[in-house]
């Protein structure tokens, strides 16, 4: 795929963002003009009429499935516990594989009983990565900004590298990234083609203080990009990333207490909002200087 510049199209919702039913869901991203939809398992296994109506819903939608979500702590764990996650993980492609998405999202550990050894945890990930080949998925790999090890994007990209499986890659999380300041200048780093999701979000404060505030944060009060007090690094993180020859999908993953107590449409619509920001103004490099961002309005 080759994108000369940003559009409207390359941008997506997530589930998690919206109340309601997985259909109330799929409707109002489909409603506010989103072509892909990021489903977490929850949506599937939640749903009141069971798994393969869930599926189907999702199928006879028309939304493209960005990506599916997440396996946590799968890395770095040995005997029982390294089996117990490979029965989850097996279950996770499959479910992955049945609703159509072709990238699955794991997240670096947390768990005290994971081991630190960056190439348990490169040989673990290769073996998810051979699990998912037959299923024809990706496995995008994220660290989470309290991982235990894996904590900025990269040294999870260092993990990727080590792994060296065709099928495993980098998932970024814009929030992560300005959550704990890590500097934008390691983009170069990476290889564009080993990217294979990128999720946004801002939020409301300059900064976090402590491991446990950036966590309740990111679990609760994340906003929408232009909606926070970084849309200058949000703009240069898309920018910067265009710049190097990422032409893959950015989805807005928007963890927030308030939007689950809004309408899903009116949540859908604020997103939409956010594409339009980025799509059309920073991508197609007509941003307004930094300070003075504006979400433009639906015409």
């Amino acid at each position: 795929m080759t994108r000369l510049h940003g559009n409207f199209d390359d941008f997506g919702m997530d589930t998690i963002s919206l109340a309601g039913t997985l259909q109330t869901k799929l409707k109002a991203v489909q409603d506010a003009g989103f072509s892909q939809i990021m489903l977490s398992a929850r949506d599937i296994v939640g749903h009141a009429e069971g798994v393969d109506h869930a599926i189907a819903l999702v199928r006879s939608s028309g939304l493209r499935v960005t990506g599916f979500q997440v396996l946590r702590d799968f890395e770095g764990l040995s005997d029982h516990l390294h089996d117990y996650k490979v029965d989850v993980a097996k279950t996770m492609l499959e479910m992955c594989h049945d609703v159509g998405a072709k990238v699955l999202l794991a997240c670096s550990s947390t768990s005290v009983h994971a081991s630190e050894d960056l190439d348990a945890v490169a040989n673990d990930l290769r073996k998810l990565a051979m699990l998912a080949v037959p299923f024809g998925i990706k496995v995008a790999y994220e660290g989470l900004s309290w991982g235990r090890t894996i904590n900025e994007f990269h040294t999870a990209w260092e993990v990727v590298l080590r792994a060296d499986a065709p099928n495993l890659g980098l998932g970024l999380d814009s929030f992560h990234v300005v959550a704990s300041q890590t500097s934008l200048d390691l983009l170069d780093e990476l290889d564009p083609d080993k990217i294979f999701l990128v999720q946004l979000a801002d939020f409301m404060w300059q900064e976090v203080r402590s491991a446990e505030e950036r966590m309740t944060t990111a679990r609760h009060f994340r906003v929408f990009p232009g909606e926070g007090v970084h849309s200058e690094a949000q703009a240069e993180l898309v920018m910067r990333l265009d710049a190097l020859g990422y032409c893959g999908d950015y989805s807005f993953e928007v963890f927030n207490d308030d939007y689950q107590q809004m309408p899903p449409q009116r949540v859908a619509e604020r997103a939409r909002r956010a594409a339009v920001w980025l799509g059309e103004d920073v991508l197609k490099r007509s941003v307004p200087l930094p300070g003075q961002l504006r979400l433009r309005q639906r015409g």
